[in-house]
């Protein structure tokens, strides 16, 4: 395909992914698209197995990935409307019971110790969401005390003597505290900012996928283009992130733009590697086939950085 049949064929997909290349792609604010996709496709779907009791799966966060907390994280990478009613309901049904003692949102009401992963990906949607800042104070409190000597975070960092950040937990803590300032939260924002920083920098010196001791690849699975992402990280997922926060071309991330573009299939599409374990709602994309969703996502990133990229 040529970049017009590129652009057609991703057009001819969910709302959400309709919404998205409009305004990622193409530069243009559709807001009757973004309305549709709380009402018809994978929106609509997801919106559909909501619970009475506010919940989706059998709670906040049980079971993967067909839980509250998925679920939201879901909707949220869907770009349906921030102001969905349902959705606010069950953002307070969580921050009214699943209060850590430390602050933090725990994955149940009896847990001792907050994790700090899900802390961060909670603040993206919660943010996105907009959920009123006094909501989130504690959550920051905790998060801010859980930074790690090498700038980053690690789930492991309060429960099992991490003393090394982890890239997954960096990059979801990074993706919250974005989307805590993108939303105009002021709630210890600088501290918060200089915490993001640190998150990018321990990123860029892994190179966004090799160890900062041996160079090697850290783990295989880090170069999988997989959707949805869920906790686990990825390169795509990594640059993604750093296009939204418009952060400039570094050249520590050349390996990594050299593996997306050699993923990149004879057709211009870029294919869904892989999906991780565990129970869904239902399946957006077959895996080994072509995906909007990575196709979109990696035409955006090399859009964002064309000038730096390596050709």
């Amino acid at each position: 395909m040529n970049g017009n049949k590129i652009i057609n064929w991703l057009l001819e997909g969910d709302v959400s992914i309709q919404y998205q290349v409009q305004r990622d792609l193409l530069d243009s604010e559709q807001k009757v698209l973004r309305q549709r996709i709380e009402k018809e496709g994978w929106g609509a779907r997801f919106l559909s197995r909501r619970s009475e009791n506010g919940h989706w799966g059998q709670g906040f966060y049980q079971p993967k990935w067909t839980s509250t907390h998925y679920t939201l994280l879901d909707l949220k990478y869907l770009a349906i409307s921030p102001d969905n009613q349902e959705i606010k309901q069950t953002l307070n049904l969580i921050l009214n019971d699943n209060r850590g003692r430390d602050g933090g949102i725990v994955h149940r009401s009896q847990a001792v110790r907050s994790d700090v992963c899900l802390n961060g990906m909670f603040m993206n949607y919660a943010c996105y969401f907009r959920v009123a800042e006094k909501g989130l104070e504690s959550m920051v409190d905790f998060l801010i005390s859980q930074q790690m000597k090498d700038g980053g975070f690690n789930c492991h960092s309060n429960s099992c003597g991490a003393v090394h950040s982890s890239l997954h937990t960096s990059l979801s803590v990074a993706e919250g505290i974005l989307e805590y300032a993108q939303n105009g939260y002021q709630y210890r924002l600088a501290e918060l900012l200089e915490a993001e920083c640190g998150c990018r920098e321990f990123m860029l010196r892994h190179r966004l996928f090799r160890s900062d001791r041996t160079g090697e690849i850290i783990h295989q699975k880090l170069l999988m283009l997989s959707y949805p992402s869920r906790w686990r990280y990825d390169i795509l997922r990594a640059l993604d992130y750093f296009r939204i926060a418009a952060v400039d071309y570094d050249p520590r991330m050349d390996d990594a733009v050299r593996i997306l573009l050699k993923k990149r299939r004879n057709d211009g599409t870029w294919p869904l590697q892989a999906r991780h374990p565990g129970q869904s709602h239902f399946e957006m994309e077959e895996s080994g086939n072509p995906s909007r969703w990575n196709t979109l996502r990696a035409l955006r990133v090399l859009d964002h950085f064309q000038k730096g990229v390596i050709s």
